[in-house]
């Protein structure tokens, strides 16, 4: 462990810095802030030089137009598929003909599964065929589906107030949508709690911002010692209208079909590629995505749009002949939907060197117009941060939010290793996440550009600084 003597207005903190051992006498360094901010200014002329590549130059829309050949040629890339394994594949080729360095795969073991034919009809008050679309890992139901009638219910606590009408019955969840965070747990856990009162099966409304009769689907968890049963998500609107006709005493009565299947775990790999660093080549800024997606859709802007931006970072700072001090390393990540399963491996690996790990930085919420990074960090990182979002004032991007994260670099953040994640139309991702229009019609190849701007400029900055950024 180093230490750093740092100063805020005439204040002097002590704090550890696992770090840049060229700029130390007797471990503290005594460098004060306002040496730290005139350090960063002076990267003002690569900043506009970056952006005016990636957003004005020969790069911009190449990171769009990377995207939309992979996921047109491919398509979606569900963990354990084989479209999955072409595509990473594809990008060890283009990694390699890119010119970055070290490009190798790091084989991870990976869940598989498959949703197969699925359906739902409401038999009764009158018939009507239902919009669904499986939750990962749910089982599949008998060959002849399940009949049941309906109880609906709008959270845990009502399905535990009427726990007596649940068994033998399907459980539709009408959740009202609040934000992701707090509305994903019903996807997540509806099955579970379902299960517990004796139901025969789960029906969740879609975590949506925003639907036109589009279900979502995405990752649910079963608990040991609780019976499985199959798990769907339906449409706003028919959880909307189910939840109508309950409340006038209308008996509902669906049939449900899912021949959804669990494989034993697949080989797989994350995907990674260099620019090595200069001078501490040891120590590392990650820039990262994941690769995979659900099985609807294309998986352009979850999440295509974060792993191409990613390595477009790499490429601008590499168009532009700049090595940073640091090593820039892009990591591809496998098996994220299935709960950071590539990067928790990924972790595992390589956690020994915890140390020389300055910044981790993932997106994973969309490449709209970025509005500026959440940052998980000590306070004197994030005034560090601070300073450098500044450089991106030409694309007036420099807001820096609290509580960084993603689900491949959260174990890293865990740990106290400062992350980074990209701010933008939370709204607008919501609307189509985890759907059959996660296509790259919704994205945007100049928003594209600002958020690889906004990448490169902030990876390479904190890769090419003198000393890594201060931890608590």
């Amino acid at each position: 462990m180093k230490f750093l003597l740092f100063t805020f207005v005439g204040v002097v903190h002590l704090f550890s810095l696992n770090s840049g051992k060229a700029i130390y006498k007797n471990d503290i360094s005594q460098r004060t802030f306002q040496e730290i901010k005139e350090e960063i200014a002076r990267y003002k002329d690569v900043a506009k030089a970056i952006i005016n590549l990636a957003v004005y130059g020969k790069a911009q829309n190449r990171s769009y137009e990377r995207l939309a050949l992979l996921v047109d040629t491919v398509g979606p890339r569900p963990s354990g598929s084989k479209s999955l394994e072409k595509a990473i594949q594809i990008m060890y080729q283009n990694l390699q003909e890119d010119g970055l360095e070290n490009v190798h795969l790091e084989p991870v073991k990976i869940p598989h599964w498959e949703r197969g034919e699925e359906s739902a009809v409401m038999l009764e008050p009158r018939v009507h065929k239902m919009a669904i679309l499986g939750l990962g890992s749910s089982i599949g139901t008998p060959p002849e589906g399940i009949t049941a009638e309906v109880l609906v219910v709008t959270s845990f606590e009502e399905l535990q107030r009427r726990a007596p009408e649940a068994r033998g019955k399907i459980v539709v969840y009408n959740q009202p949508y609040v934000n992701y965070s707090k509305t994903v747990q019903y996807r997540v856990q509806g099955a579970v709690e379902a299960a517990k009162v004796g139901a025969l099966a789960s029906l969740i409304r879609s975590v949506a911002s925003f639907s036109i009769y589009s279900p979502h689907t995405g990752i649910q968890e079963y608990q040991d010692g609780v019976p499985k049963i199959p798990t769907a998500c339906i449409t706003v609107e028919d959880a909307e209208m189910i939840s109508r006709m309950a409340s006038r005493g209308n008996r509902i009565v669906i049939q449900l079909k899912m021949g959804a299947k669990n494989y034993p775990d697949a080989d797989s790999f994350n995907t990674v590629a260099e620019i090595i660093g200069s001078k501490y080549p040891e120590q590392v800024v990650l820039v990262s995505g994941h690769l995979d997606s659900w099985d609807v859709g294309q998986g352009a802007m979850d999440d295509g749009g974060g792993a191409f931006i990613s390595w477009e970072a790499l490429s601008l700072i590499k168009d532009l002949g700049l090595r940073p001090k640091r090593t820039l390393r892009l990591v591809l990540w496998t098996a994220e939907e299935q709960g950071g399963i590539g990067g928790f491996q990924y972790y595992q690996l390589h956690k020994a060197n915890i140390s020389n790990y300055s910044l981790v930085m993932e997106s994973d919420e969309g490449t709209f117009l970025p509005s500026g990074l959440q940052f998980t960090g000590s306070e004197k990182a994030r005034a560090i941060m601070e300073e450098v979002m500044r450089l991106l004032q030409p694309v007036n991007v420099t807001q820096v939010f609290r509580t960084g994260e993603g689900t491949d670099i959260n174990f890293w953040i865990q740990a106290g290793v400062p992350g980074a994640s990209l701010v933008d139309d939370l709204y607008k991702y919501f609307s189509f996440h985890h759907s059959h229009g996660d296509t790259m019609t919704v994205m945007d190849p100049k928003q594209m550009n600002v958020a690889a701007a906004v990448w490169a400029v902030v990876s390479y900055v904190i890769a090419d600084m003198e000393e890594m950024l201060p931890r608590s």
